[in-house]
Order: C-alpha cells, then sequence, then structure tokens
C-alpha cells in the first residue's frame, strides 16, 4: 500500500476528512495545507486507518477537533482590546461623580 492511500479508511472517516478540508479552505488555506491538515485531524481522532468489524474499534478522540481555534492562546483583536479598554475608561470617567 502506497504512502497516501486512503483505501484503509472507513466511508465516515473519509467524510470526515472531506467536511474539515471544506472547513480549512473556507477560511483561506491552501488546498493541498486543507487536505493534510484535514487528515490529520482524521487520524488523531480515530487513530488511522480502520477496516469496519465488531471488536476492531478503538475509542474516538473528540480533542482535536475541538482545539482548533484556541491554540493561540486568546482570540480577540489587539484593536478589540484597545477599544474595550477606551470604552471603560471613558465609563469610569462618566461614573466618577455618581460615587
Amino acid at each position: 500500500m502506497p504512502r497516501g492511500d486512503k483505501s484503509a479508511y472507513t466511508n465516515k472517516q473519509k467524510r470526515q476528512a472531506e467536511h474539515i478540508e471544506e472547513g480549512y479552505e473556507s477560511r483561506g488555506v491552501s488546498e493541498k495545507e486543507a487536505e493534510r491538515r484535514a487528515w490529520a485531524t482524521v487520524n488523531a481522532t480515530t487513530h488511522g486507518g480502520k477496516k469496519s468489524g465488531s471488536g476492531r474499534g478503538r475509542a474516538e478522540n473528540h480533542e482535536p477537533e475541538r482545539k482548533g481555534g484556541r491554540i493561540g492562546g486568546h482570540s480577540e483583536t489587539s484593536e478589540a482590546r484597545s477599544r474595550a479598554s477606551r470604552k471603560g475608561w471613558a465609563t469610569r470617567r462618566r461614573h466618577e461623580g455618581r460615587e
């Protein structure tokens, strides 16, 4: 079986990879990189290619599917933080004399 052969994967795994790949492409990732990331995610989730059959499975780990947007630490842009900071200061100044 040559590298990259997907015959050992179930139809469900192939569908998962296709769906994940579409998501990456919609966010501007190149087609080749999106495919690589999609299969990496499927492999991490389902522990690689599987053939169906009773007793041949292994529990799926869905954590790799969830961690996508959280890797960088924070999701807010610096502009959004600055805007929130200025708004907070303006609010505190307005309420300063009310106490």
